[in-house]
């Protein structure tokens, strides 16, 4: 049997080297985070941009769900209702819809609602977070295939209230969606304009995608300090054993309850985001293969692993789309024209490619290091070994 000689608190702190070894990375990975559009769109154009914009919309949505699914241990497949629930919320606050259906409303703002959006995505993020409350209140006593169930019918049961909406008062003009949203705009200073900077040009989708990860940022923040902290260690009691939890005196309803509402807020805050980036929402934006996709980056990547879920967004916001602009060319260039519909190819590889990663990875692409293994890391900075007991 082995036993790990526990360390002193002073051990644990990050030696100098390993230290000055993290800043660099840390620099570099900022310089290409700020590089990055830059790049990509020299390379391939502002489509590859926007696609990047994408991602870090879907790196907010994974990191939210990993709140729930990876932290808690809530399996959760309608998570993209609080995605739709803040987009909804930013178009109606934002675009004149409201006013061309309420006289009274027509009254206070003639032109319509454009309300800020820094007043938007806090409203947004609440919304979101009442309705994870709402969604986790009747499922508290529900675990694994019962609790997917149920947030399954309510991803589709918000779906189809967005699509239903319409009559007899229009609230969500129905399937044909709302337009008309304001982008976002601080100051005066809107990104849907061109703007140059010491001559350099910065498209909308330029600085939309720095929008984005300054959001990405902040939720990853939130997440990190989340994880850390005795709530972060209740969710991780709960996910690991519910019944010893309840044992420890952790009061699982309030928690689980707050992972709900933690995750949902972050899909608010993407939903918002979404909203002013397209001008335009409806609801085929917020299908269930959408919730499917983003389950997807938290499962592959790493559940409860924050830069592992980062990893599977990014990947599986670029990777579909890779696909879809290589595989119509590389059929005309071996047969001299398409044999097979280049969507089709695109569906069977993106299936393969996770059915592979699920086998060779089973815990994901970058999993969390096991907790064992964290204090035989720490043994070896400290220059102790493990004693055999």
């Amino acid at each position: 049997m082995t036993s790990i000689q526990p360390i002193e608190p002073s051990t644990t702190l990050i030696p100098e080297k390993n230290l000055g070894k993290t800043l660099t990375v840390g620099i570099i990975t900022a310089i290409f985070v700020i590089a990055a559009p830059m790049i990509i769109g020299a390379a391939g154009g502002n489509y590859w941009v926007r696609v990047l914009d994408f991602a870090m919309l879907y790196v907010m949505l994974a990191l939210g769900l990993n709140v729930v699914v990876g932290f808690a241990g809530l399996l959760d497949l309608g998570y993209i209702a609080f995605y739709a629930i803040g987009a909804y919320t930013a178009a109606l606050l934002s675009s004149p819809h409201l006013t061309s259906q309420f006289e009274w409303i027509a009254h206070l703002a003639p032109n319509g609602l454009h309300i800020p959006i820094w007043i938007i995505v806090p409203v947004a993020m609440s919304f979101a977070a009442f309705f994870g409350i709402v969604l986790g209140a009747p499922t508290l006593r529900l675990r694994g295939d019962y609790l997917a169930i149920v947030t399954l019918g309510f991803g589709e049961i918000v779906r189809i209230f967005m699509n239903n909406l319409d009559r007899p008062v229009n609230i969500t003009n129905g399937p044909k969606g709302i337009t008309g949203i304001d982008p976002v705009s601080v100051g005066g200073f809107s990104l849907a304009q061109t703007h140059s900077l010491f001559g350099v040009q910065f498209p909308s989708v330029y600085l939309y995608y720095y929008l984005f990860v300054l959001c990405s940022l902040l939720v990853i923040w939130v997440c990190t300090r989340l994880q850390h902290s005795r709530i972060g260690r209740a969710w991780a009691a709960i996910r690991e054993d519910e019944i010893a939890a309840k044992a420890m005196g952790i009061n699982t309803r309030n928690v689980k309850l707050l992972a709900f509402a933690m995750g949902a807020s972050f899909g608010g805050l993407s939903g918002a985001m979404f909203a002013s980036f397209q001008g335009f929402v409806s609801p085929e934006s917020f299908t269930f293969w959408e919730s499917v996709v983003v389950l997807a980056c938290v499962v592959l990547g790493g559940m409860g692993h924050i830069p592992g879920v980062i990893l599977g967004a990014v990947l599986l916001a670029v990777f579909p789309e890779f696909l879809r602009s290589t595989m119509g060319p590389l059929q005309n260039m071996i047969f001299g024209h398409e044999i097979v519909d280049t969507e089709v190819i695109r569906q069977l590889l993106y299936g393969l490619a996770m059915v592979v990663i699920m086998l060779y990875r089973s815990e994901g692409l970058w999993p969390s290091p096991k907790h064992e293994d964290k204090i035989a890391k720490l043994a070896k900075r400290s220059g102790k070994k493990p004693v055999r007991a």
